[in-house]
């Protein structure tokens, strides 16, 4: 393999593409963030880093609450729409047609979630890292918000029926078909025994 070298860069991809909601003193915002990603399972904990000159970041840092809201195909567009405009211009909630998104109410925080999203992530700030044109909102998973469209027969979790996408690069991104999971490639092989071959007097 040939390689080529470049400055550092901010290649990690793809990444989840979501939708973060706050509010604080009356004022609720949602912008979209692709620089977001587990920290910690036990307890959950996730991250996600804002500019500072985001006027979401205010919300958050004064409200010490966020929700991470993931994007389905049928977000995409209101996605990027939201994440092109600051709220401290528009209100975000006021949008017609496929660009609309609907406030609702939390079920452990003081912060509205998307109604449209099908995975809510409801966390508390715990730490705020300043790390440059960044920072980091290190949060808590409080409670977490599933479609119940989402659930098969046995009320487990059918990721695939969200319908999730990646920000990979600049785009949106569908994901692709399943390549395995997790241990597969260490798990042992069902062998099937040996058909027992048959002599000449079995055959009479």
């Amino acid at each position: 393999m040939a390689r080529v070298y470049w400055r550092g860069a901010n290649l990690l991809n793809p990444v989840p593409c979501v939708l973060v909601s706050a509010s604080y003193d009356g004022h609720d915002n949602v912008m979209t963030a692709a620089w977001a990603g587990t920290v910690c399972s036990d307890p959950v904990m996730v991250s996600v880093s804002i500019r500072k000159s985001r006027y979401t970041y205010d919300l958050i840092k004064n409200s010490g609450e966020f929700v991470l809201n993931l994007v389905s195909e049928d977000l995409v567009k209101a996605s990027d729409y939201v994440g092109v405009f600051s709220g401290r211009n528009i209100d975000k909630f006021d949008l017609k047609d496929d660009l609309k998104l609907t406030k609702e109410k939390s079920s452990k925080v003081n912060c509205i979630s998307i109604a449209e999203s099908p995975l809510t992530l409801e966390c508390k700030v715990e730490q705020i890292l300043e790390l440059g044109s960044h920072d980091m909102f290190i949060g808590r998973v409080v409670a977490t918000g599933v479609d119940e469209k989402l659930l098969d027969e046995n009320d487990r979790l059918d990721l695939d029926r969200a319908n999730l996408i990646a920000y990979c690069h600049g785009e949106y991104r569908s994901l692709g078909k399943k390549q395995g999971s997790f241990g597969y490639a260490v798990r042992k092989k069902t062998r099937q025994k040996p058909t027992k071959k048959k002599n000449k007097k079995d055959k009479q």
